[in-house]
């Protein structure tokens, strides 16, 4: 392995490296079912990050390019790759993946493996690379990169014959050895149909399951950035959520076992999207949700959608239907002609950002009593439930399928947002929970859900002022094993 890739290894994985199953010991709890790796686990960290969407499409007002584009269309003249870092940073974005190839094969990078690339555009005199720019601008302002790159070229002649693939490794280790450490990697499920390829201008079909020879590709992401997710249909690592809403079910697994659309191995753009929301509970794979949607009606930029970018407040109904049920939130936000977010754009994601933000400055829970019906012996403590750190847990007794927590608040305080934490490197535990408040002398139930995960976000329809809250599990595989949980006060 390359000094560059293992410099990139440990940038990534930074002093969180040994950490995620530390828990695994022989002496400590034991994890139940299938757990995240150490990538996946950092991941689930990030919750909320963003795509951009951008290549030729962007100066021929489509969504899907034929292949046949002139580069010399692509000519950002505006282009400020810091300008829509800072913008997706204000809006509380933790990571962003950039389109680096789509479905029209104009990558924004001078490969080596096709001309129809930033090399015969007339950005930077042909000298340009987005890749570059977005990376750069990502790393000095503390968020990750990833990268897409379609499976699918309308573009290449070569297109659905074997030495298609060779290119397009070729192409993925480019993007995977010279743009530094990179996070997730993005395969789109769209594969085959009407293109021009190279002139032909006809349709190529190819087999899902067997013409990109998925396994060896995904070997190729292992070795050259081991703790990169790869995500598609069906993972390996994040799975889509099926649908481009951005809303997971309300029920919603990180395990899965995901089947094709007609039954059998499912496959990159063969798999039953109707099982994808919810998952499987005590599935034999780890393979979390990821919620993508775009800010406006299209993936990449229209003039005519100006006006039609989500509100604040629909941003912030994603969140919790996506981050709040144990997903990701991935929201697409297209550059323009100028090669800037517009106006508009910047303008909701920094008011949702601004509102997130306040949402959970303040744990109304901080500080108060924490009594557990039931606890594992040795640093398990229902004390790590308020102390802000996933590292720490709590973990009821072994062999427990229900347990209670009580909170005793320092004061009374009003609320109307719950969040929940599991443990999720002992697995995903938890079937069934309840939270009760004190009132007039007695336990009042206040809200309820099923899976928990990475993150379970409980939105009451009116505040609770209370001084005592309880959390009751009410239905585990194993032992409860909760990391953290809070009370917040959401504005109107």
């Amino acid at each position: 392995m390359s000094n560059q890739i293992l410099s990139t290894r440990r940038t990534f994985l930074g002093a969180a490296a040994a950490a995620p199953f530390a828990l695994q010991a022989a002496s400590g709890p034991q994890p139940f079912g299938a757990v995240p790796s150490p990538g996946q686990w950092l991941w689930h960290q990030m919750e909320v990050y963003s795509f951009l969407h951008f290549t030729t499409n962007t100066f021929t007002d489509k969504e899907w390019g034929y292949g046949d584009e002139d580069p010399s269309i692509f000519n950002p003249t505006a282009f400020d790759a810091g300008a829509m870092v800072s913008a997706l940073k204000a809006g509380g974005r933790k990571g962003v993946i950039l389109t680096c190839k789509h479905h029209d094969g104009f990558c924004l990078w001078p490969t080596k493996t096709t001309e129809h690339s930033v090399k015969r555009s007339k950005w930077r005199d042909g000298k340009g690379d987005v890749v570059k720019e977005i990376s750069q601008a990502a790393a000095k302002q503390g968020l990750k990169f990833g990268v897409y790159l379609s499976p699918w070229d309308r573009n290449n002649a070569q297109y659905g014959r074997p030495e298609y693939v060779d290119i397009y490794r070729a192409q993925l280790k480019e993007l995977l050895t010279e743009y530094g450490p990179i996070y997730e990697v993005w395969h789109d499920g769209a594969n085959g149909g009407d293109g021009y390829y190279g002139g032909a201008r006809e349709k190529r079909t190819i087999d899902k399951k067997t013409y990109y020879g998925w396994p060896k590709t995904w070997d190729l992401v292992r070795q050259l950035q081991p703790n990169a997710v790869i995500f598609s249909d069906v993972g390996p690592d994040i799975r889509w959520v099926g649908n481009e809403r951005g809303i997971a079910n309300d029920t919603c697994w990180a395990t899965y076992d995901p089947a094709g659309d007609k039954g059998g191995e499912a496959s990159p753009g063969d798999v039953n999207a109707r099982q994808s929301g919810t998952g499987t509970r005590n599935g034999k794979k780890w393979l979390p949700a990821e919620c993508d949607v775009s800010i406006r009606p299209g993936w990449f930029w229209h003039a005519n959608q100006n006006e039609k970018v989500k509100t604040p407040a629909q941003l912030m109904d994603l969140y919790f239907k996506s981050v709040g049920r144990g997903a990701s939130f991935l929201l697409n936000v297209p550059p323009d002609r100028r090669g800037l977010l517009h106006e508009n754009d910047v303008a909701s994601l920094k008011s949702f950002g601004s509102q997130l933000a306040a949402l959970f400055e303040k744990n109304l829970a901080a500080g108060a009593k924490v009594k557990a019906s039931s606890t594992l012996a040795g640093s398990y403590k229902a004390a790590h439930l308020l102390d802000g750190k996933r590292e720490t847990a709590w973990v009821a007794a072994e062999g427990a399928k229900t347990a209670e927590v009580e909170f005793t608040l320092k004061g009374e305080a009003g609320f109307n947002v719950i969040r929940l934490r599991e443990e999720i490197r002992l697995g995903q535990r938890i079937g069934a929970f309840a939270v009760d408040a004190w009132k007039d002398g007695a336990w009042t139930a206040v809200g309820e859900g099923a899976s928990v995960g990475s993150c379970r976000l409980v939105k009451l329809a009116q505040p609770v002022k209370t001084g005592k809250v309880r959390v009751r599990i009410t239905d585990s595989a194993a032992a409860p094993a909760l990391s953290e949980f809070g009370l917040y006060q959401a504005s109107a």
